[in-house]
């Protein structure tokens, strides 16, 4: 089973005072490059695999989705979610990703940000996900960038030229790895670029876009302390089509 560090109270605590936490959609960097990949959600079936606060669900909505599934293993996420006014047609499920079951063509268009990263069996949910889909619907997604995943030796390693940079160690070396993000011992899954888009491509999709993200410079100018993220891209985007009848 997934690790649930969400229902931590002090973690949870700690990450309800994160910008993307406290402002939603607005807060999160890579928002305005995860939209430009995604389709009209007008009359779409949509389902957000790690929905969080329900941020998104509550966007798609406003932009006309007929009906918005928001799935989360955390029981806190599923309740500040919830909390929002109501909207019959945003369904809020529990679920561990690694298990998920969905039901065959239920959907138009599959979202997740920042939650595939969680799941140890990602090419068991890249089959769910695709059997969910209509032929030709849309998967986007966006997990931490694996330079980001692989471990890292302590310590910075200054550059020629006095700075700083992010030295990467075993990045061909997969699995589980623990880091100290917020809490101790957050359990993430690495895998090489190479691993995620070929399991993607193995269970019949058909990648449309794949983006290294790293922060623009006027959001830098906006958010100084962004500028350390240049070091080395902090999320991969990617965007996929359902193949096939």
């Amino acid at each position: 089973m997934t690790q649930n560090i969400y229902d931590d109270p002090e973690f949870f605590a700690g990450y309800s005072r994160l910008p993307r936490s406290l402002h939603g959609l607005a807060g999160a960097p890579e928002w305005p490059a995860l939209r430009a990949l995604l389709p009209r959600p007008s009359g779409l079936r949509i389902v957000d695999l790690g929905c969080g606060f329900g941020w998104f669900c509550r966007w798609a909505r406003a932009e006309g989705a007929a009906q918005v599934l928001g799935i989360d293993i955390s029981e806190r996420m599923l309740e500040r979610a919830g909390a929002e006014p109501k909207d019959e047609a945003i369904v809020y499920e529990r679920a561990d990703l690694n298990r998920l079951e969905l039901p065959e063509g239920g959907f138009d268009l599959a979202y997740s940000s920042l939650a595939l990263h969680y799941v140890e069996d990602l090419e068991r949910l890249f089959a769910t996900v695709r059997r969910s889909l209509v032929p030709g619907a849309r998967f986007v997604f966006s997990i931490e960038h694996p330079i980001y995943m692989a471990p890292r030796r302590p310590g910075w390693i200054a550059d020629r030229r006095g700075g700083k940079s992010w030295p990467v160690d075993s990045y061909q070396m997969e699995g589980a790895r623990r880091s100290d993000w917020i809490g101790a011992g957050v359990v993430k899954y690495h895998r090489t670029l190479g691993t995620t888009l070929n399991r993607l491509i193995r269970q019949g999709f058909v990648i449309r876009h794949v983006e290294e993200f790293g922060p623009s410079d006027e959001q830098v100018a906006q958010q100084a302390e962004l500028a350390e993220e240049r070091e080395r891209p902090m999320f991969l985007l990617v965007a996929a089509d359902r193949a096939g009848p």
